[in-house]
């Protein structure tokens, strides 16, 4: 991996983009055996969560009600992602990506409600580094603790 560490640092900024946590806390015991830089690995699922869900947000703003009329198996999850937005709205822009079955499609349900692009890009940005954080930083600290739990196949 020490090798291919940049390579692994575009596909941890492409990965996060979609999805990521598992990813992100093995990629954090990468961290802790030296394999990988922390705050490097920090910085691109940073940048990844944050222009994935950029990217949705867009597509939401552009797009979401026609797309949403086509694909009709969409609108029971955009739906619980706006009433989550209505019932707790920065609470949700900040947290919405550590909620199980709403992350995806959620940045998508914001760029179609009324939040504005910058509102929803400054919390976005700051959620996505507490995210990172989090996932990256569990991955790290609790390297030892993988270690001893798989013994020479954590290697």
């Amino acid at each position: 991996m020490q090798a291919n560490g940049d390579i692994f640092y575009v596909i941890t900024f492409l990965w996060t983009a979609v999805e990521g946590e598992t990813f992100v806390i093995f990629a954090g015991y990468a961290a802790h055996l030296g394999l990988l830089s922390l705050p490097v690995l920090i910085a691109c699922a940073w940048l990844g969560s944050f222009c994935g869900d950029q990217v949705y947000f867009f597509l939401g703003r552009r797009y979401g009600h026609s797309l949403v009329r086509k694909f009709p198996k969409w609108e029971s999850r955009v739906a619980r992602a706006m009433d989550l937005l209505h019932r707790y709205n920065t609470g949700f822009i900040l947290s919405f990506r550590f909620i199980y079955g709403v992350r995806n499609v959620s940045s998508f349900a914001i760029g179609m409600s009324g939040v504005s692009w910058l509102r929803f890009s400054v919390l976005n940005f700051i959620a996505a580094g507490v995210w990172a954080t989090s996932f990256a930083g569990t991955g790290y600290l609790f390297g030892a603790a993988f270690k001893d739990m798989l013994g020479d196949y954590a290697l």
